[in-house]
């Protein structure tokens, strides 16, 4: 029989309470308290177990509540643990394999893809010709972590190639910027570079001052330093033709190239012919019932901690306006995106990035011209099925699976002179066999002449082109491959200030609507897009787009006292009204401003004054000490803002003298070079300098970034 005390069956929560009154041992029971006391008084004493468990949690309790009261009695803090700083990320590169093959090591400095392009296109051929020897392309930014890293693993190559675009005011690409800081800084090496084979190949257009001057410079660091020159520097006019620039210079480059790589032990060893072939995207059909009823998502508006050209930002447009009067038969933009609770930043002076759509008027073009349907729903992939790279690695990154209207809105650049490759990949699937010889002729070098006068002369346009050879009806793969180049993003001068809109980014942007000389109505796609967009002020289905900032080096003078001159007509304004709006801030934070003068420039002030009365205000604030302004088209001749500033030479000359800086921001081709003169013209005369003595003192301003240029 059993005993009575198995059958009570007594829950975890009765043995505490018996704890917690003190009813736990059977010699300290009173008969006054009856057998149930003692009943669970056993039944603890057979799960010592769990009160051990129990009461070293108790126990540890006690202790965690003393240490808390000792802690905040005494004044207690925690340790602060140092974070460390950000490390920069550097992509992990090929692991080195030393086969006994020498190996070649082509970068690229790119801002638009297209040297990039040229590296890859290189590397591909050169792997065919030369057998014996390894080659790989590299992006600069990923090349190295730190400057040591530079200098220690180029000692290692054995042959290098550069292609170095150069942008904006003689200013080196993003992905570049870092290594040309280390390589131009460092002329204290000497010969370090041994009779390293290298090649420079520049990217550039020659309407712009300095045209090619990163490549130049590399070029001549690398042979000042021990390097051994295999080619001139190439320098490559996008004014006219680059493809045509590059196969030029590539075909000096063969015959060194063949005197390193091909063996030197057999006397009849020639390089392999080389064929090109029209890169292409595998591409995967799905079903149309599968794509997604709302496409917001592009592919690269992820919401990455940070932002960048890859990695955009999602914004909402915030306000529009037009800032021409109706009496203009011109048009300009305010615009703001609101970047409130996205984490995306900005200073004073750096640019905006946006990634606009085609029109829709344009895509319907371009489908019809493919003969699809727009609601092809498809993916592009640059491996095949097995995993394995297709060949040729001269592909950009996919984009995501995509309609095809959606993936011609956003990913084609349709509106572009066509390359001739792309002509060389029209004419492959041309069904019309006259219409593929026109192609393959404008393509090569006895159609040079020709390619000039019809399509660059005119500005014909890819659509226009594919419209001329109807037969050309390229695969998808081909045609997001080696025909339609990838729409790249617009940038932007940013025209306010985070100390005024700290919550919103400002972009003044006149609207591009020009005839083409072959008689086309070109409208910009992102001026367009702007004009067009829908602000949240109007309705909550609003525009947005993808956008990231660049940094500039267009910056105020770190003393506010330092006097400033801003030359800027036209939209070239727009980073001085930010420039204005960060010195009303600091006036009305109480700091003591420097004497500063804006040179504004445009046509008519009943048309096209933009901000007048926000300028005239900055006047009357003191954030601005004098305006001035230049109408080409109220008077009888002409005037610009060139003209100002000779009325203005004493002032001016004072300013400079007085340590002053001097900014310029607008059209490279044209206003940018007459400021330049004009400035060349005050100095000698204001400082009575002779022309060589002028050149350097201007040359000097320029060097210490006292006279700074936001130019395109």
């Amino acid at each position: 029989m059993e005993s009575s005390s198995s059958s009570i069956k007594v829950s975890p929560l009765d043995l505490m309470q018996a704890i917690i009154k003190g009813k736990v041992d059977p010699a300290n029971v009173s008969s006054e308290s009856g057998g149930s006391v003692a009943e669970v008084a056993t039944l603890i004493l057979e799960n010592r177990e769990f009160v051990m468990i129990l009461t070293t949690s108790i126990a540890v309790l006690i202790g965690c509540v003393v240490v808390l009261i000792w802690r905040r009695s005494s004044g207690y803090q925690r340790p602060k643990v140092p974070v460390p700083p950000k490390p920069l990320i550097v992509k992990d590169l090929e692991p080195e394999v030393d086969d006994g093959k020498k190996k070649v090591t082509i970068f690229f400095g790119t801002q638009t893809g297209t040297a990039e392009g040229f590296a890859k296109a290189l590397a591909e051929e050169a792997k065919a010709r030369y057998d014996k020897a390894t080659f790989k392309t590299v992006d600069l930014d990923d090349y190295a972590g730190d400057d040591d890293e530079y200098e220690e693993k180029l000692k290692k190559e054995d042959l290098v190639i550069f292609f170095l675009a150069t942008y904006g005011d003689g200013e080196p690409t993003d992905n570049a910027a870092r290594f040309y800081k280390w390589f131009t800084e460092g002329n204290e090496r000497g010969e370090w570079l041994k009779d390293l084979p290298y090649a420079v190949f520049g990217l550039g257009n020659r309407q712009y001052e300095h045209f090619n001057k990163i490549a130049i410079v590399v070029d001549k660091i690398f042979a000042d330093q021990g390097g051994k020159r295999l080619a001139p520097v190439g320098l490559g006019d996008d004014d006219q033709c680059m493809e045509d620039d590059f196969a030029a210079w590539r075909e000096l480059l063969w015959p060194e190239m063949d005197q390193l790589l091909l063996d030197g032990d057999d006397p009849t060893a020639v390089s392999t012919p080389y064929a090109a072939t029209v890169s292409e995207y595998r591409v995967v059909f799905h079903d149309p019932e599968d794509a997604p009823l709302e496409d917001d998502n592009w592919s690269n508006a992820n919401g990455h901690a940070v932002y960048d050209a890859q990695h955009p930002c999602r914004a909402n447009v915030a306000v529009r306006r037009e800032l021409h009067t109706p009496a203009s038969d011109r048009s300009c933009t305010h615009l703001e995106f609101e970047i409130s609770g996205t984490g995306l930043a900005y200073g004073t002076g750096d640019h905006v990035g946006v990634y606009c759509e085609n029109l829709s008027e344009t895509v319907e073009e371009a489908l019809q011209l493919l003969g699809l349907s727009p609601d092809t729903y498809f993916s592009i992939h640059n491996d095949n099925e097995d995993g394995t790279p297709l060949s040729g690695s001269a592909l950009p990154p996919p984009f995501p699976p995509s309609t095809l209207k959606t993936a011609l809105s956003r990913y084609a650049d349709l509106l572009s002179l066509p390359k001739k490759s792309a002509l060389m990949a029209l004419a492959a699937h041309a069904t019309d066999p006259t219409e593929a010889d026109r192609l393959r002729h404008l393509a090569s070098p006895a159609g040079k002449d020709e390619y000039a006068q019809l399509l660059v002369a005119n500005q014909r346009s890819l659509l226009e082109v594919m419209a001329e050879f109807p037969s050309a009806k390229p695969p998808l793969g081909v045609f997001f491959a080696s025909v339609a180049p990838r729409l790249q993003p617009r940038y932007y001068s940013i025209s306010s200030s985070p100390s005024m809109a700290p919550s919103r980014i400002h972009v003044t942007c006149a609207l591009v609507l020009e005839k083409t000389p072959g008689g086309r109505i070109h409208k910009g796609v992102c001026s367009t897009w702007m004009k067009n967009a829908v602000p949240l002020e109007k309705s909550h289905d609003c525009s947005w787009a993808p956008v990231f900032v660049r940094q500039s080096n267009f910056k105020l003078p770190a003393d506010a006292k330092v006097p400033i001159i801003m030359i800027g007509p036209g939209t070239g304004l727009a980073p001085f009204r930010g420039f204005l709006q960060e010195r009303l801030a600091l006036k009305a934070a109480g700091s003591e401003l420097g004497s500063s003068v804006l040179f504004f420039g445009c046509r008519n002030r009943k048309m096209d004054f933009i901000y007048e009365d926000e300028l005239n205000n900055f006047v009357e604030s003191g954030a601005l000490s004098e305006l001035v302004v230049a109408f080409s088209r109220e008077g009888p001749t002409k005037e610009y803002v060139q003209h100002k500033m000779m009325q203005k030479a004493s002032d001016i000359w004072n300013m400079i003298s007085q340590g002053g800086y001097l900014y310029v921001c607008g059209d490279a081709k044209g206003m940018a070079k007459d400021v330049h003169r004009a400035l060349h013209t005050i100095v000698q005369e204001q400082g009575s300098f002779d022309n060589s003595k002028t050149e350097s003192f201007v040359k000097s301003l320029q060097m210490n970034g006292r006279y700074l240029r936001d130019v395109w």
